[in-house]
């Protein structure tokens, strides 16, 4: 294997242009937590033993699972790239990996999962990302540690015979498998470091993964390649989750490359003990927030065992379908208009010479657009074209009328709204500049 030095990769800036103009991405957890259907991480927070949770992955059917349809679905609630979780922290394989017999092939008769998953979504034309754990529960090399099921037991009994030098090159070999036998992978999610401990236990990081050489061969084998920041080391994109970033930090020029990975309830996998839910329009504000902020939105499903939606998020995505049948591009291609501070509750996308207004709270009659005097040609609304008028300029006191005629402050334009909002998921208004 090569050194990181003889390995790397200088990156075209445009190999990654197109994450910066789909903005919206669908995330699949999926595998036999499924089967449990209370939380991804079942095996922790219930501290399984690997046999014990075995069980799960014997009853893993996926019969119903149809990759064709979740693409079609994907692509309608404009979403323009997938991840699908590969490997999840309990080390199941959704492909028939030949370095373990925990996968696929142990119930599925070898059926490869991510061979539906990449064949379908690339067919409808979205890229193609592949999330993979560096834990893995199930491993007996993979070492008792703070964020492990098993870390309530004598650890190091039962770190006794473990070796996590044969670990560390069994990721390799399975992070080798995935991107030499699937063609070209868009974005590679790792996932996670913790090199700093949890639970009064050492933690892994870097050093451990041999992150170094670990990113130099996945850029040999896949120059093009996008590769998050959960190595430990510096990645291409930063991923918080369940949270957006704090302040604007997709306006400036140097800011690094972003996106908020969301999940509908709080539960990465399939889960019916799950309570409360993210509404549609919820989910729709923090993807326009985000891409004003020039990031991305990763939104989760999680099917069941069988491979269905829930209804819940079958919801969701036909409501973004409805959107964004009329509303795409004030997203896809759109980044941060850069208007400076405007009206509370109004997100601000743009693209050429035209700004989009995301209206996420319903103005009382006006709209105030600071700083755009005389810079507004046209303005309208996005879902059915119709015009949004002006209000006039009035520069000069008007003695009759004046504790009801709006003044309209002077850098400012403003326009004049009517009292119901349209009957849209949410609100677009389109503004047309000169230069």
């Amino acid at each position: 294997m090569s050194s990181p030095a003889e390995a790397s990769i200088d990156i075209d800036p445009a190999a990654h242009a197109w994450f910066d103009q789909a903005r919206l991405g669908m995330f699949i957890h999926w595998g036999p937590y499924a089967v449990a259907a209370r939380h991804e991480q079942v095996m922790l927070r219930e501290t399984m033993a690997p046999e014990h949770y075995e069980r799960y992955g014997d009853y893993f059917d996926a019969d119903l699972f149809d990759a064709d349809a979740l693409a079609d679905a994907a692509w309608n609630a404009g979403m323009r790239y997938a991840v699908l979780t590969a490997k999840h922290h309990d080390g199941y394989c959704l492909w028939p990996s030949a370095l373990t017999d925990w996968s696929v092939s142990r119930t599925l008769g070898g059926r490869d999962l991510v061979r539906e998953f990449v064949n379908a979504f690339r067919a409808r034309g979205l890229r193609i990302g592949l999330y993979y754990s560096l834990l893995d529960w199930h491993h007996p090399d993979f070492t008792i540690d703070g964020v492990h099921p098993q870390r309530g037991g004598d650890v190091d009994a039962l770190n006794v015979g473990r070796d996590i030098a044969r670990y560390r090159a069994y990721l390799h070999g399975q992070v080798e498998e995935l991107l030499t036998g699937y063609g070209a992978i868009d974005y590679l999610f790792f996932d996670f470091s913790y090199g700093e401990g949890r639970n009064g236990l050492p933690g892994k990081g870097a050093e451990t993964w041999d992150s170094e050489t670990l990113l130099a061969r996945v850029r040999e084998l896949q120059p093009g390649i996008l590769v998050n920041d959960r190595l430990e080391i510096p990645g291409d994109l930063v991923t918080p989750e369940q949270q957006m970033p704090m302040g604007t930090i997709g306006e400036a020029a140097d800011a690094p490359r972003w996106e908020v990975c969301q999940t509908l309830s709080g539960s990465w996998g399939y889960d019916v003990t799950v309570g409360q839910r993210r509404s549609s329009r919820q989910l729709l504000e923090q993807l326009v927030t985000a891409t004003a902020q020039g990031g991305n939105l990763l939104l989760n499903v999680g099917p069941d065992a069988r491979g269905r939606l829930e209804p819940a998020a079958a919801t969701v995505l036909d409501d973004f379908a409805t959107w964004f049948a009329l509303h795409a591009r004030t997203v896809h291609g759109a980044g941060p208009a850069g208007l400076g501070p405007g009206q509370a509750g109004v997100t601000a996308t743009a693209a050429g010479d035209r700004v989009w207004l995301h209206l996420l709270h319903w103005p009382h009659r006006h709209l105030v657009l600071p700083g755009l005097r005389g810079r507004v040609r046209f303005a309208r609304f996005v879902h059915d074209g119709s015009e949004v008028a002006l209000a006039p300029h009035r520069d000069t006191a008007d003695l009759m009328n004046e504790h009801t005629v709006f003044r309209v402050p002077a850098d400012a334009e403003a326009l004049v709204l009517p009292i119901t909002p349209p009957d849209v998921l949410l609100p677009v208004i389109e503004l047309h500049l000169t230069a």
